[in-house]
């Protein structure tokens, strides 16, 4: 198990990868269709994608939560 304070990063980690997997899967099968050679495109597409994803879910996180803290309304009713 991980620290606490490794939360941020590994829900960046775990949320970045997934979602670029999924990302580059669907664009690489439209790109270059399910032939012989779409696994090892799409692995190395998601092979560059999934740092700069993760760097841009963990640097942007923080900014995000104040984004959506501003935009819904709290059990007491105030925004």
């Amino acid at each position: 198990m991980f620290p606490a304070q490794f939360a941020p990063a590994l829900f960046s980690l775990i949320l970045s990868g997934l979602m670029s997997f999924i990302v580059t899967g669907v664009a690489t099968a439209k790109a270059v269709g399910f032939g012989p050679h779409f696994s090892g495109k799409w692995m190395g597409a998601w092979s560059l994608s999934w740092p700069i994803a993760f760097a841009v879910a963990f640097m942007a996180a923080p900014l995000v939560r104040k984004l959506v803290a501003r935009l819904i309304k709290t059990p007491d009713g105030s925004s």
